[in-house]
C-alpha cells in the first residue's frame, strides 16, 4: 500500500489509501484538461480572489493544517505551524504580484512595435516530495494557477493527509473542480500521466534518481520539465565569524526538520584558526537537543520520516565509517520507540569516501577543516550537488565575494539557505535546473509569445 499515513514517533498506521484506477485517473486528467479552457480566459483578479481566500484559511486555520504534517512525517509541530505559514505567504505573494509579473513587455525596436506576451501552457504534472508537505506545493501551484494554468500532484506516499487537505483547502477558496487536482497515483501512473498529451509541463522536486526518471521521461515527450533535487549545502566559516552566532545559525541550519531538507547545512567547512572550537562549540549545542514527541513543544528532536529514512541514513554512517570516517558523536539510533537517530557528527572524510559525495539527509553532519578561504571555496565547489551554501564572516563585502566563487544556485552570507516567497530558488549540476519562487518562479510554465508589428512597406 503506498500510500500509508505512518505516524513516525510511534511507528502506528493512522489511514491507508487506495491508488486510484486507470478510469478514475483518466477522468481526472479530462476534467483538468476541460477546466483549463475556462481557467484561462479568467481574469488576474478572478485568481487572485481564490488565491488570497485559500492563504486566509491556512492561517486562520494553522493548528488544523500543521497538526496532520507533524503525525505524517514528524516535523516538530512549531515548524509545521511555520510551515503552513509560510505556504500562505507564497500563495497571498502571487495573487498580489502575478499580474505583474506576466504583464506584457514592450521591445525598444529601430522601427515597427513589439511586445512580449505571457499566456499559460496548461495542464501541469507536478511530484513533490515529504519534507514540507505543504510549502512544496505551495510554491508548484501558486503561480502556476495564478498565470492560468492548471495543476495536477502526485504527492509522497507517506503524507496522503497532507495532500488531501492541501486539495480541500483550494477547494474550499472556490478553485473549480479541475484546478488544482490531488492524484493518488503509482509509478507506474506517473509515467502515464507524463505520457499523455494534455499535460503540457512537468516539476519534480525530489531524489537525483527521480529527477532523471522524470525529466527523461519529460523529455521524451518534449514536454517542459523543471527539477529541485538533492543538495550537500557547504557552510563555510572564515575566521573572522562572529564563533557564537555562527554556531547558533549552524544548529539551526543542520537541524531544521531534523536535517531532511534540500537546503540543510551538510558540510561544515572551518577555516583551521576556528575549527577546533566550532567543533567543540558545535558538538555541546547538538548533545544539547532533546529527542520525544514532535507534538510537545520542549521537545528540540524529532524523529525522520519513515523507518526507511532513518535505515538508509544509519547505513550511510556505517558506509563512511567502513571508509575512513571518525564519527565525533551520534551515529546510531536512538534506544526508543519511533523513527529517531542521534544528532551525528562525522570527520576525517577523503574525497576516495562515498561519503564525500552522496547528500546525508537527515541529522548528520560532516565537518571539514581547511587552511584558508580558498580552500574552503575549492571543497565547497568539490560537489555533484549545486544547491544552496552559506558564508559566515564579519566581513560582508568578503563574505559576498566569497558566495561569488561558489558554484550553486544560492548563497546566503551570515545565514544558513533558506527561502522567501520573493526569493528565487534553484540550483545547478546534480540539484536540477528550473526556478521556483519570486518573479522568476511564475515565468517557468507560461508561453512567452511575441507579438510584432512591422510596416507594410518595409524592405524584405
Amino acid at each position: 500500500m503506498p500510500y500509508e499515513s505512518i505516524n513516525p514517533y510511534d511507528g502506528k498506521v493512522l489511514q491507508t489509501f487506495e491508488e486510484l484506477t486507470d478510469e478514475q485517473l483518466e477522468r481526472a486528467i479530462q476534467t483538468a484538461a476541460s477546466r483549463f479552457e475556462t481557467w484561462r480566459h479568467t481574469t488576474f483578479a478572478e485568481r487572485a480572489a481564490v488565491a488570497t481566500k485559500a492563504a486566509s484559511l491556512l492561517r486562520t486555520r494553522i493548528e488544523e493544517f500543521a497538526r496532520p504534517v507533524t503525525l505524517e512525517m514528524g516535523k516538530l509541530i512549531a515548524e509545521a505551524r511555520g510551515e503552513v505559514e509560510l505556504s500562505a505567504d507564497i500563495i497571498d505573494y502571487y495573487a498580489k504580484n502575478a499580474e505583474r509579473f506576466l504583464a506584457p513587455e514592450h521591445l525598444k525596436l529601430s522601427s515597427g512595435q513589439a511586445q512580449v506576451e505571457s499566456s499559460p501552457l496548461g495542464v501541469l504534472f507536478g511530484v513533490q516530495p515529504w519534507n514540507f508537505p505543504y510549502y512544496q506545493l505551495a510554491r508548484f501551484a501558486a503561480p502556476n494557477l495564478m498565470a492560468g494554468n492548471v495543476v495536477m500532484v502526485k504527492h509522497a506516499g507517506c503524507v496522503p493527509r497532507c495532500a488531501i487537505a492541501f486539495e480541500k483547502l483550494w477547494l474550499e477558496a472556490g478553485a473549480p473542480a479541475g484546478a488544482y487536482t490531488n492524484l493518488l497515483i503509482s509509478h507506474a501512473q506517473v509515467n502515464r500521466v507524463i505520457d499523455d498529451p494534455r499535460i503540457k509541463g512537468v516539476a519534480l522536486t525530489g531524489s537525483v534518481e527521480a529527477g532523471k526518471s522524470v525529466a527523461g521521461r519529460a523529455g521524451l515527450n518534449l514536454k517542459k520539465s523543471t527539477m529541485e533535487l538533492g543538495g550537500s549545502d557547504a557552510f563555510i566559516v572564515l575566521e573572522d565569524a562572529d564563533l557564537d552566532k555562527t554556531v547558533k545559525w549552524a544548529v539551526w541550519g543542520k537541524m531544521n526538520n531534523t536535517g531532511q531538507c534540500c537546503v540543510a547545512a551538510k558540510r561544515f567547512i572551518v577555516v583551521e584558526e576556528l575549527a577546533d572550537r566550532f567543533l567543540d562549540k558545535f558538538q555541546k549545542a547538538l548533545t544539547a537537543l532533546k529527542p520525544g514527541d514532535p507534538m510537545d513543544a520542549a521537545t528540540t528532536l524529532g524523529p525522520l520520516s519513515t523507518e526507511a529514512a532513518l535505515v538508509q541514513l544509519l547505513g550511510q554512517v556505517e558506509g563512511a565509517v567502513a571508509k575512513g570516517a571518525t564519527v565525533v558523536m551520534g551515529g546510531k539510533r536512538i534506544d526508543r520507540p519511533g523513527a529517531f537517530m542521534q544528532s551525528t557528527i562525522l570527520t576525517d572524510i577523503k574525497p576516495d569516501n562515498p561519503a564525500f559525495r552522496e547528500e546525508f539527509f537527515g541529522p548528520v553532519a560532516l565537518f571539514f577543516s581547511v587552511k584558508n578561504e580558498d580552500e574552503a571555496i575549492a571543497l565547497a565547489n568539490d560537489s555533484d550537488f549545486g544547491l544552496g551554501g552559506s558564508v559566515f564572516t564579519r566581513d560582508i563585502a568578503r563574505g559576498k565575494r566569497v558566495a561569488s566563487r561558489i558554484d550553486t544556485g544560492m548563497v546566503f552570507v551570515n545565514h544558513p539557505t533558506w527561502t522567501k516567497p520573493d526569493l528565487p530558488f534553484g540550483g545547478i549540476k546534480d540539484s536540477g535546473y528550473g526556478r521556483e519562487l519570486s518573479s522568476m518562479g511564475i515565468q517557468e510554465f507560461v508561453n512567452k509569445k511575441l507579438i510584432c508589428v512591422a510596416p507594410i512597406d518595409a524592405p524584405a
